[in-house]
């Protein structure tokens, strides 16, 4: 393990592990304010970490999620993992890449999804109306560029609880970056 890598990272590893090959190790939950202040949660799939205590996620950027973000970039994660019986809530803070770092980063995302993955940035605009005939492509070839609409989305994680659902009681630990990551026990 790193020496910058926070406490809670290895325990994120660890739960994950315990999913094996499921998709649900890699879904987490964004919550954002939406325009009217109401909030918004969806699923998001994880995209890897960007040094210790970042990570990265990929969106549409002609998404609402997008336009959200850039009015409150500030979040909550919640990263449910039922084979291992805990919850990870991430609270943090979208982070402003320079726009060489964005493309670079994007760039590097893009190369590595494959193409089906890929094809959702073919559609049309997310939460549009729908139009009959309009084209839904199921894949997007290797060598297609990146589209304007990719967004990377990394989030700089500024606090984790991690509730562990297993024993009597449940255990619930909280970790904060400006307190150094020491960990602290809480009620659960």
């Amino acid at each position: 393990m790193s020496a910058d890598l926070p406490p809670w990272r290895p325990l994120l590893r660890a739960a994950r592990h315990r999913e094996g090959r499921s998709p649900q190790a890699r879904w987490l939950q964004l919550a954002t304010v939406a325009a009217d202040g109401s909030p918004r949660v969806r699923t998001l799939v994880f995209r890897g970490w960007a040094g210790g205590a970042a990570l990265d996620l990929l969106t549409d950027g002609r998404s609402t999620k997008s336009a959200e973000l850039r009015v409150q970039p500030q979040v909550e994660l919640c990263w449910l993992l039922p084979k291992a019986r805990c919850q990870f809530r991430l609270r943090g803070e979208r982070q402003q890449l320079s726009p060489e770092a964005a493309l670079a980063a994007s760039q590097q995302h893009w190369q590595r999804l494959n193409p089906g993955a890929r094809a959702l940035w073919g559609w049309p605009q997310p939460g549009a109306p729908l139009e009959v005939g309009a084209p839904f492509p199921a894949e997007l070839a290797d060598g297609t560029p990146l589209p304007d609409a990719f967004e990377l989305v990394r989030i700089e994680v500024k606090q984790v609880e991690l509730l562990e659902l297993t024993g009597h009681p449940h255990q619930r630990r909280r970790w904060r970056a400006d307190q150094g990551w020491g960990e602290e026990r809480l009620n659960p």
